[in-house]
């Protein structure tokens, strides 16, 4: 169990109180540090005794707050600039400076190495858009993927599904990395990186398949109830999107999402951008993916490798921790608002992502 902080409000009066709230430890939208809920207190005390997870399901609604920013670049929208806004945002760049002003800088540490290429597929070579099915990649973006491919050993690490994604990219000769890297299968054509002449070819979770597609079933049935709801069966995980929800039944998708997964405690939630995700309890993830396909392409232990990892979602953050863990390499985050992150650089947006690349 871990403790949230949850403001109690008098109803009678302006005397607050912050009291600890009790949340399960296997709630992973709780915000890092806390958040402040604003709850009446004999409402809340109601809450609590009738309904133990009412109060673990508001976190989880302030924590997709947090995650959906809608502002943009602060320079962007304010007229003052001396702003907290653009003071903050002009911190965050200082610590993840542009790759784009630092792309000398990560050539010259490429110096002697093997560059090894791992790609986002949704916000990073494709624009965030409100229907899913429809995130397509520009065909100057699948060129430049292409050119990089050419030179450099190149990956494509997502949630959606790998035959999905690959779908999307129409590039042969690259290695796929489905489900948060729970489905990998490299080119079966021979190459130099791939010299017995087999595709690489990993599956995490197997044996979670009819459980995913059993939960991602009832998940369909129930989001049928939430105006501009959508599951997405991404094989060894379910995305559960509310970019379309209007923010009122956000509450709503959390507590179906929650009920549900009851029901299955060898599943967790993973949460992304304006999408909740349910995936195996195993420990897997994109920077274990990233590990797996170093050791495959022969670089896990070599001095002699540059991995540049450019992604856009939390779930790239556990890609980012491995490379400056080992400290080498680059993570490059893609957004337009400063967030917590272990990128070195940063990007805006896809359409500096190919500049890049």
């Amino acid at each position: 169990m871990t403790n949230h902080n949850a403001l109690l409000s008098d109803a009678k009066g302006n005397i607050s109180l912050a009291v600890r709230v009790p949340v399960s430890s296997q709630s992973l939208f709780s915000p890092g540090g806390g958040r402040c809920i604003s709850i009446p207190r004999k409402k809340l005390v109601q809450k609590i005794e009738a309904d133990p997870t009412q109060t673990r399901i508001n976190s989880w609604i302030e924590a997709m707050r947090a995650s959906s920013p809608s502002r943009t670049r602060p320079g962007n929208i304010s007229s003052h600039p001396e702003s907290d806004e653009e003071d903050e945002y002009s911190s965050w760049m200082a610590q993840h400076p542009s790759a784009l002003s630092k792309f000398e800088e990560i050539a010259q540490s490429s110096t002697g190495k093997q560059i090894v290429m791992f790609l986002d597929y949704d916000g990073t070579l494709s624009p965030i858009v409100e229907n899913p099915d429809q995130a397509y990649m520009t065909d100057e973006m699948r060129e430049a993927v292409k050119g990089v491919a050419r030179y450099f050993p190149t990956a494509i690490v997502t949630g959606r599904c790998r035959d999905k994604v690959r779908r999307f990219v129409k590039l042969p000769g690259l290695y796929y990395a489905g489900s948060h890297g729970m489905d990998i299968k490299g080119p079966s054509k021979k190459d130099k990186y791939n010299k017995n002449n087999k595709g690489v070819l990993f599956q995490a979770a197997n044996e979670f398949l009819p459980m995913i597609d059993q939960v991602s079933k009832c998940l369909v049935e129930k989001m049928r109830e939430v105006a501009g709801a959508s599951v997405e069966n991404n094989k060894f995980c379910v995305s559960v999107h509310y970019r379309c929800v209007d923010p009122k039944d956000w509450g709503k998708v959390a507590e179906y999402v929650t009920s549900i997964l009851s029901e299955y405690p060898k599943l967790r939630l993973t949460q992304g951008r304006k999408v909740i995700e349910i995936r195996p309890t195993i420990k897997w993830d994109k920077g274990k993916a990233l590990e797996f396909l170093l050791e495959s392409l022969g670089f896990g232990h070599s001095d002699c490798v540059l991995p540049i990892y450019i992604g856009d979602d939390r779930t790239d953050e556990d890609a980012f921790k491995v490379l400056r863990e080992k400290g080498q390499g680059f993570g490059i985050l893609v957004s337009k608002v400063p967030k917590e992150t272990s990128a070195t650089y940063s990007l805006q947006e896809p359409s500096e992502v190919i500049l890049v690349i």
